[in-house]
């Protein structure tokens, strides 16, 4: 079938996509399919519709993703405990593979022959973008503005805005690029390019500044089954439900902020600050659920693993075969990954305070410093003398030197 004259763009109305859906027109004398995803962008949304139809829009389309994000890519990234480089848990690095996934599926609708967006040439998303599509769709043609066009800041960008008469928020004065969704809120350029520069206390969104938190602590129980949460303080949720409902608890008492100067896939350092309230929590109670019920073994090797499946993820490999290979080895230990966690969240910081579960590992008689008759302690010398063994002969051969 011969592909139809449409271009479907993702679109944010934001600064970016407002003028490229305008340059797409002009210079690619297409028609332009509006596309948008929610995966908990709020009032963010807004008004789009109207907006992208009368900036020359043939189509607005808007796709409800919030419990297909949580469901099908947050949780097998939190059961696969990732964590980019120490901090990050992968807000932005999960939405764009659930985006594109959706993405495709109206360019298949609408049999367009190209997709476009408004990653810049500098960043990851542009990656994560299209390997996502070339997935789906080895043959579609990717209009990528920002390595095309001769505008080269958001200045230039703000500049061509008002020349075409083109509704835009930002403004020169605060240029920051935010990016929000159920499981975080991100900020880059403006002040942010500096890492010397603290973040404006305005600036924060999801959590309150932990010196105005609460002055009392509060205390939330969660509970997991197979290594998905479940349940919000003995009410059972689904997951977009959940995670919305942690959100609101956790930056109400200041926590998940995380301020970092981390290295893109394309090759350079960029610097990051994230609100990421319920998944903080999220990730700090699974892996207190972990070390009740996993094997000391497991918990080593997935976490050795783990880092390489975070990268995988950050890369914009999302439907790869060797990330599909690890979270199936992650997901198959993760079935003995069930019970409950109380955390106490207070200013900023957060704790786990209890953890309990019908398939624990843990034992009370063996881990007693009082007397007990299950564990013979003068087993441990000879344990040692075997660990040492070859600790032993490496010195006396050093000795020999």
């Amino acid at each position: 079938m011969k592909k139809s004259n449409k271009v479907v763009l993702a679109y944010s109305g934001g600064l970016d996509t407002s003028v490229i859906l305008h340059w797409l027109k002009a210079q690619h004398e297409c028609e332009v399919v509006a596309w948008c995803a929610d995966v908990g962008q709020a009032d963010e949304l807004d008004g789009l519709e109207a907006k992208a139809l009368s900036s020359g829009a043939v189509a607005y389309e808007q796709a409800d993703l919030r419990e297909e994000f949580v469901a099908d890519f947050v949780y097998p990234a939190i059961r696969a405990g990732a964590i980019y480089e120490g901090e990050y848990l992968l807000g932005t690095s999960l939405a764009r593979p659930c985006m594109i996934q959706s993405m495709m599926r109206t360019v298949e609708k609408h049999n367009a022959y190209a997709i476009s967006h408004g990653a810049t040439g500098k960043g990851n998303d542009q990656v994560r973008f299209e390997l996502g599509a070339m997935h789906f769709d080895p043959d579609v043609k990717v209009i990528a503005p920002w390595r095309e066009w001769d505008l080269r800041s958001r200045t230039d960008c703000i500049n061509y805005a008002k020349e075409q008469n083109i509704q835009i928020v930002a403004s020169a004065e605060k240029p920051y690029s935010m990016d929000r969704n159920l499981l975080h809120l991100s900020f880059e350029g403006g002040i942010l390019e500096d890492p010397w520069n603290e973040p404006l206390k305005e600036m924060f969104v999801l959590t309150r500044d932990p010196e105005d938190a609460p002055d009392k602590p509060v205390y939330v129980e969660l509970e997991f089954e197979r290594g998905d949460a479940v349940a919000l303080d003995g009410q059972r949720m689904k997951p977009a439900a959940l995670l919305e409902a942690l959100n609101i608890i956790a930056g109400e008492h200041g926590v998940g902020r995380v301020d970092i100067v981390e290295n893109r896939f394309v090759g350079m350092k960029s610097r990051g600050v994230y609100e990421t309230p319920g998944g903080t929590v999220l990730v700090k109670a699974h892996r207190a659920v972990e070390s009740l019920t996993l094997d000391r073994e497991e918990v080593r090797i997935r976490d050795t693993m783990m880092v390489e499946y975070a990268t995988i993820v950050y890369r914009g490999l999302w439907f790869s075969p060797e990330r599909e290979m690890l979270q199936n080895m992650f997901d198959d230990i993760q079935k003995v990954v069930t019970g409950t966690v109380r955390l106490k969240l207070y200013k900023g910081s957060l704790q786990v305070v209890g953890r309990k579960s019908p398939l624990s590992l843990y034992s009370a008689d063996l881990a007693t410093f009082e007397e007990d008759s299950v564990y013979d302690q003068a087993d441990a010398g000879g344990f040692i003398r075997l660990n040492a063994l070859r600790l032993q002969m490496r010195s006396k051969r050093a000795a020999k030197k």
